[in-house]
């Protein structure tokens, strides 16, 4: 059986390593971020906006109760599967589900919101493209931080050995670039580094990648489309 580190936090983890046994892997939860909750003070967030935009279903999970009932009024474009799943777990009613990219995203709702606001919760490290994208298009962007993305921090080398029961990673899936440049430090210790001598990494996008530098060289693969369907049917492909 294939052996797949999963470097996502929780609740995601968890939900991936039970895909993952369902197909015939076996998962090593090893999170290498964390994300936890920031206070938003929504007496500063615009009530004239004409939408929500979500890219991160985390922004929605900590969002605060009084900040998704001003989100639950307004139609909300969600940037994917995941998202949109997320949106309506956190009382969002009229919910769009967009192609799964954030650029292709803000191309395709910004026709309909020139010259509009939008609310957009978001983590405080976010890649900057998709709010370029709806600005440049004249759409006015309210971004409402409601997450920060922390790195974990494992200095006992010892715990990890025996988390990977001395035995090589198969493959490696990484969800942010956080992640990926933890996991590019983590295996370049020298008394980690035997165990990913062989290990190919799946990101969830290039621009995820391109925080892993050249550790992989050529063991890194992207899917089409950065959703996780599609990174688990190319891990299934790899298999």
């Amino acid at each position: 059986m294939r052996r797949v580190l999963v470097t996502r936090p929780e609740p995601g983890a968890s939900r991936t390593a039970r895909r993952l046994l369902e197909t015939g892997f076996q998962p090593i939860l090893l999170p290498l971020t964390e994300t936890v909750s920031l206070p938003v003070d929504t007496g500063l967030v615009p009530d004239n906006a004409s939408a929500v935009a979500a890219t991160s279903a985390n922004a929605l999970r900590h969002a605060s109760k009084d900040l998704l009932a001003m989100l639950s009024r307004l139609p909300c474009h969600a940037v994917g599967k995941m998202t949109a799943e997320a949106a309506r777990q956190a009382g969002l009613l009229s919910i769009g589900e967009g192609p799964g990219d954030a650029e292709a995203l803000a191309e395709a709702i910004a026709p309909a919101y020139t010259g509009k606001s939008i609310l957009y919760p978001c983590g405080r490290v976010r890649f900057p493209a998709f709010e370029q994208r709806l600005r440049a298009a004249g759409v006015h962007v309210h971004a409402v931080e409601t997450y920060d993305t922390r790195a974990m921090d494992y200095p006992d080398e010892a715990a990890i050995v025996a988390l990977l029961s001395s035995h090589p990673v198969d493959a490696v899936l990484l969800y942010s670039a956080k992640a990926a440049a933890a996991m590019r430090d983590l295996i370049r210790r020298p008394a980690l580094r035997e165990y990913y001598e062989k290990t190919c990494f799946f990101a969830l996008s290039a621009r995820i990648g391109a925080a892993f530098d050249d550790a992989a060289g050529a063991r890194i693969r992207f899917p089409a489309q950065p959703e996780e369907d599609a990174m688990l049917a190319l891990l299934r492909e790899w298999r």
